[in-house]
């Protein structure tokens, strides 16, 4: 499996490192993507060399879209065209899409959450509610879509997509070696 994550300044660093962590540790395939510069800057001001630009990859070469949190970093890949048309173009492919914290957003603004449950930070529920089937649970999964809700979610986030992506054996197997606790554990 590979998956592609756009990084965006103001990129939320507990969402961004633990995904990529969690999946690189389960031998899934990540790329990071910046959307400009090869350096990006956190909005706790942690850098993080992406592995390439936005513009140098074919989103159909991934299985999979993980869209990090974070202020104002969700609100940079809202606003960027590429990241709106791979999110389209992902889900016209019925690839997985996943969201954390008020990433879930750029979902509404592709305009790919309607009918679907999904969740996103306390912050985002109003729109949320006018845009999707809110649901008020820390990980929420439809289908092919995954959303979760903020960095204290980010684990439970990412063993879900280890879950989805390379199998329930795998997902323990990460959990145990990380010593991760999860709500309903």
């Amino acid at each position: 499996m590979r998956v592609i994550m756009p990084l965006a300044e103001g990129f939320e660093e507990t969402e961004f490192v633990t995904v990529v962590d969690i999946l690189r540790r389960a031998e899934v395939e990540v790329v990071t993507a910046s959307l400009k510069g090869e350096i990006v800057q956190g909005s706790h001001k942690v850098r993080i060399l992406a592995d390439t630009s936005l513009d140098r990859i074919d989103p159909m070469k991934f299985d999979a879209i993980v869209l990090p949190g974070g202020f104002p970093g969700f609100k940079n890949l809202k606003e960027d065209e590429r990241v709106l048309n791979m999110v389209r173009k992902m889900n016209d492919k019925d690839k997985y899409i996943a969201a954390i914290c008020g990433a879930p957003s750029v979902l509404i603004k592709a305009d790919i959450l309607r009918g679907r449950k999904a969740t996103v930070n306390p912050a985002g529920r109003e729109e949320m509610k006018t845009n999707a089937n809110y649901v008020d649970e820390r990980v929420v999964v439809d289908g092919k879509l995954i959303t979760s809700q903020s960095p204290g979610t980010a684990m439970e986030f990412a063993l879900t997509l280890v879950e989805i992506l390379a199998g329930n054996d795998k997902m323990k197997s990460i959990k145990e070696q990380t010593l991760a606790f999860c709500e309903g554990d």
